[in-house]
């Protein structure tokens, strides 16, 4: 496994740094943008650099290191996939979430408009937005016992889902299985937004 680490909210240095990862280990076919941050506030409060600092690594990250991968996928004539990862915020708000909902939004659009400019290039790409995932990042969600009791009555499923539910949709939008699958955000919540 190789491995190279980046600060996704250093926008300069992203495409250096894919280019530096190409030539020390090749040139991908599989994009998949994962990283993510928030930042909680109430909107009138919440601070310009908080805002910038989310949708910087969430959105714009998603954007640099898609248009890198794509760049040299296209001038070696190959095809692609990209996976970006949204997020429920993608279609819905909570409070105290507004640079990360604006910033979801923004890549279930990103993936959108991608996708139509890259499809005659052979690049498809999709999203996953997942439902509310056991992570570190949500583990001090899970530990509120008001919340976690609120999510697993408003999930369909009734559980949290878990980086595998993530992980199995993302290989299946990777294989050929997907050849004809471009431009979509797939939800990957427990039924969590079919109902209310």
């Amino acid at each position: 496994m190789h491995t190279a680490d980046v600060d996704l909210g250093d926008s300069p240095a992203i495409g250096a740094w894919f280019d530096a990862l190409v030539e020390r280990v090749g040139r991908p076919g599989i994009l998949v943008n994962a990283a993510g941050i928030t930042r909680r506030a109430p909107a009138e409060s919440l601070a310009l650099q908080d805002w910038n600092d989310v949708i910087g690594v969430n959105l714009t990250a998603s954007f640099l290191i898609a248009q890198a991968f794509a760049k040299r996928l296209i001038a070696a004539g190959e095809q692609g996939r990209i996976i970006n990862i949204a997020s429920l915020m993608t279609a819905a708000a909570r409070k105290t979430t507004t640079a990360y909902t604006a910033s979801k939004g923004g890549v279930g659009q990103l993936t959108k408009a991608l996708a139509v400019d890259w499809a005659d290039k052979g690049i498809l790409v999709n999203a996953i937005a997942p439902g509310f995932i056991a992570t570190s990042m949500t583990q001090p969600l899970k530990d509120n016992a008001e919340f976690d009791a609120w999510i697993l009555k408003r999930t369909p499923l009734g559980r949290w889902g878990n980086p595998e539910d993530i992980a199995l949709p993302a290989v299946f939008l990777a294989s050929p299985a997907a050849k004809f699958v471009t431009g979509q955000v797939i939800y990957v919540d427990g039924g969590f937004m079919a109902t209310f």
